[in-house]
C-alpha cells in the first residue's frame, strides 16, 4: 500500500515538473519579451520588458469600469516579469539626475499622467508584487496623449530628439512619454 502511494506521489510530482518546465521554456508566452535599445551621440538606452496585448480589453480606466490597469494602481510597465532599464551613462530622466546602470520601471497610470518610476531593485522574477518604495530612485510625470489609433501590443520605443531621447510607452490609444538627456 505505501508502495502503491509513493509511487503515486512520485508520478505527480514528475508530472508537474514537466508542467512548469513546458510553461517556463518551451511554451510561446502570451505576452512575449522584448527589448527595445539605442544608441546616439554617446547615449545607450536598453529596456527589457513584456507586451501585453489589449484583446478587446478596456486597458486604462476606472477600477469600477473593469480596467485592465486602473488609476492610480501599480503597473509593472509590461507583463510577466518586472521591466528594466539600463543606461550607459548618467542621464536625466524626465528632468531629473539618474546614474548610469540598471533599474527597474514601473509607473501608476492616470487620466491625465502616468508617474513613471525608477527603483534601484532589479532581476525581479515576477514583477506582480509593488517595489520597495523605499529603493525608488526617482519619479516623473509623463502627460497622457490621446492616439488616432488603437496599439493592440503594448509597446516601449525610443526615439532621438534635439536633447537627447524620448521613450515613448504605447498601449491602446494611450501614449506618455520621458525625456532623457545626457547629464
Amino acid at each position: 500500500m505505501k508502495k502503491n502511494i509513493l509511487i503515486g506521489v512520485g508520478v505527480i510530482f514528475i508530472l508537474f515538473v514537466v508542467w512548469v518546465v513546458y510553461g517556463l521554456f518551451i511554451a510561446t508566452p502570451v505576452s512575449p519579451p522584448s527589448t527595445t535599445a539605442y544608441s546616439e551621440g554617446g547615449l545607450e538606452i536598453t529596456i527589457d520588458y513584456s507586451q501585453p496585448s489589449k484583446k478587446g480589453r478596456l486597458i486604462f480606466g476606472e477600477e469600477a469600469d473593469d480596467a485592465l490597469q486602473p488609476y492610480g494602481k501599480y503597473w509593472r510597465l509590461g507583463a510577466n516579469a518586472a521591466t528594466e532599464i539600463t543606461f550607459n551613462k548618467d542621464v536625466t530622466f524626465g528632468g531629473k539626475p539618474v546614474k548610469a546602470g540598471t533599474y527597474s520601471m514601473y509607473a501608476v497610470p492616470g487620466a491625465n499622467a502616468f508617474k513613471v518610476t525608477l527603483n534601484s531593485e532589479t532581476n525581479i522574477f515576477f514583477g506582480v508584487a509593488e517595489p520597495d518604495h523605499e529603493l525608488d530612485v526617482v519619479t516623473v510625470d509623463a502627460p497622457v496623449q490621446k492616439t488616432p489609433s488603437v496599439v493592440e501590443t503594448f509597446t516601449i520605443d525610443v526615439v532621438t530628439t534635439e536633447s537627447g531621447a524620448t521613450i515613448n510607452y504605447s498601449w491602446d490609444q494611450t501614449l506618455f512619454t520621458v525625456p532623457v538627456a545626457l547629464q
